[in-house]
């Protein structure tokens, strides 16, 4: 417990406080029986207090549950009671009832009179109308006397008043008090004592009426809906009749299409835009024009949206002579993108150690081609092929924008970066270098700065160095040791500088005397034996061999083409690979002699380089 005078806590056992020595009063007062009754009384808390006197508490979450359901509990019980007592009074009560009869009311519809809240119609609240004396029942002592009261609908005995012996008799109870206080509890009326109610009847004429006039609404909306359907029907029946039909057709192997406007059969049809300016007749109930998609679009500069709406503007002309216009007929076309593949290099960014480098693109024959906007249009040949001799600087990405616009087709673009690298010490091919040969030796020309040290990694001859100290010119004779790509290496060094190279590739093949003469045959079983198991051996020496049959079927029909060939006389044997490095395009089923030199092998097959094919 608490001490009075200083507040330390103190075990309840002690007499007296152990800080101030003051004497403990451990009678507790006794709790008022009233507070029992509260409903918010504060539930019991554990007070906690530890040696150095820090206090806490915490509520007994139990106390709290107890506490509700111990009200819980009292108020079921006087809810039990209250319904008791009610019934015994209900019980108890004798009231007489009267009847009273009155004329039928003239047929019309009733309205029902109205109830105040406890569900009856009291008499200071009822219409006025002549009142009876009131009946008692001189039998009765104590019942409640009943007043007749007459209106327009009717004749209603009301109850007047409460007996005053129920108010009497019932004893004081606080709940039930405080409930009815507070509207929890109404007591609701006997409707037994007030009679039967008045009934609601409709009149069987008007109900007549309203179905009659609801079927005749009914009638007409439906009437009007299906005539309203019929003539939009037959509006769009009219309107689709008229309509001009497109279709997409080919013209000329060009996209196009078909336009048929419905007409009477000899009228004239004339098209007014600036595109097209012709006139059709109608024949068969329509006029049919052809107009290929592309006379949209071939004068306009710059296009490159891939669809286009377009609209055509017809006229007919009347018996008068007059030309009436007809509705405009407006459709949508494709417009193709041109063409364009990249062959040479294989990337559309490539690291080069040439002053010159050659790009090949295909695209389509007549097409006009720009290369960083310099129209090169006249260097493609006609089978689509483009040559470009780019000249690359040693200043890191050369970039290349190239434009082409083919026939009837859209523009196209495409970007290659040939990067390279940054010479401290400039190197360079003459620009007359070849870029293949038939030549095992030829002469290679180069520039670099006076005084630099060369040194060639590649085979080579004679070497000249005569001017490298004057001019900075020097040259040699390359030596190509196989057939196919050799690449020429080149470096350059100087005191105080970072060493330059140069790597020049030149597609080597002997010319078709020297090739084609030390073919060997693969059509016996020995020699395609032999190939096959010495591939590497034959691979390293470039050995010629002559394979004749027809192309079975393409692994790989881009270029350059991949196609495999049964050697053998009856077509089913011998298989080879066969890669395209010569000047004719294959066609599949085609028969050919073809001269191939060894490379690899693939899917267990030999696998050989193309140089020739007749």
């Amino acid at each position: 417990m608490r001490c009075p005078k200083c507040n330390q806590w103190n075990r309840a056992s002690l007499p007296r406080c152990v800080r101030c020595g003051t004497e403990l009063i451990t009678d507790a007062p006794v709790t008022p029986s009233w507070r029992s009754q509260l409903k918010d009384g504060k539930s019991k808390e554990y007070i906690r207090v530890d040696e150095d006197g820090d206090i806490s508490v915490s509520p007994d979450d139990r106390e709290v549950l107890a506490a509700e359901m111990a009200e819980l509990k009292a108020r079921k019980e006087a809810g039990e009671a209250i319904k008791r007592r009610l019934r015994t009074e209900a019980e108890s009560r004798t009231i007489p009832h009267t009847h009273i009869s009155t004329p039928a009311a003239p047929e019309e519809e009733e309205e029902p009179f109205g109830l105040t809240e406890e569900g009856v119609t009291r008499m200071e609240d009822a219409p006025a109308a002549p009142e009876e004396p009131a009946s008692e029942s001189p039998s009765a002592e104590g019942q409640t006397p009943f007043r007749k009261s007459r209106n327009p609908r009717g004749t209603r005995v009301v109850l007047a008043s409460a007996p005053a012996q129920w108010e009497d008799s019932r004893a004081y109870d606080p709940v039930v008090d405080a409930m009815q206080q507070n509207n929890v509890f109404q007591q609701p009326p006997n409707l037994k004592e007030l009679g039967p109610l008045p009934s609601r009847r409709v009149s069987h004429r008007r109900v007549v009426q309203m179905i009659t006039l609801a079927l005749v609404i009914g009638v007409i909306a439906l009437v009007g809906y299906f005539g309203y359907t019929i003539v939009q029907a037959q509006r769009a029946a009219d309107a689709e009749k008229n309509r001009a039909l497109v279709t997409a057709s080919i013209v000329n192997d060009q996209a196009a299409h078909t336009i048929l406007i419905p007409g009477e059969d000899g009228r004239q049809i004339f098209i007014s835009n600036d595109e097209i300016r012709a006139s059709y007749t109608v024949v068969g109930g329509f006029a049919t024009i052809e107009i290929p998609d592309y006379v949209w679009y071939e004068n306009l500069e710059a296009i490159t949206e891939e669809n286009m709406s377009v609209t055509l503007t017809p006229f007919v002309k009347n018996a008068s002579g007059r030309q009436v216009p007809l509705d405009p007929i407006t459709y949508d076309i494709t417009i193709p993108l041109s063409p364009i593949k990249l062959v040479t290099p294989d990337n559309l960014r490539t690291e080069v150690t040439t002053a010159m480098y050659s790009m090949l693109f295909n695209v389509r024959p007549e097409s006009r081609v720009t290369i960083n906007g310099v129209d090169v249009s006249d260097t493609v040949n006609e089978n689509g092929e483009l040559t470009y001799n780019a000249t690359v600087q040693p200043i890191g990405d050369n970039v290349y924008h190239v434009s082409v616009r083919s026939p009837y087709c859209r523009d196209n673009s495409m970007t290659v970066t040939l990067y390279r690298e940054v010479q401290e010490i400039p190197l360079d091919l003459s620009a007359t270098t070849y870029t293949s040969t038939n030549s095992k030796v030829i002469l290679i020309n180069c520039t670099t700065i006076p005084g630099a040290e060369i040194d060639i990694l590649s085979p080579y001859t004679d070497l000249k160095i005569t001017d490298l100290d004057t001019t900075g010119e020097f040259s040699f004779n390359a030596v190509f040791d196989h057939v196919g790509y050799n690449t020429i290496s080149i470096t350059a060094s100087y005191p105080g500088k970072k060493m330059s190279k140069v790597d020049y590739t030149i597609y080597y093949v002997p010319s078709p005397d020297d090739y084609t003469t030390v073919a060997w045959p693969l059509n016996a079983d020995a020699e395609y034996a032999e190939l096959l198991s010495n591939i590497e051996a034959r691979a390293a020496r470039t050995q010629v061999y002559l394979g004749v049959g027809t192309i079975a079927y393409f692994v790989s029909e881009e270029k350059p083409q991949l196609a495999v060939m049964y050697c053998s006389d009856d077509g089913k044997t011998r298989p080879v690979l066969l890669e395209n490095q010569s000047k004719t395009t294959w066609k599949l089923g085609q028969y050919y002699n073809i001269y191939c030199d060894a490379y690899s092998t693939y899917n267990g097959m030999p696998w050989l380089i193309a140089r020739y094919t007749y």
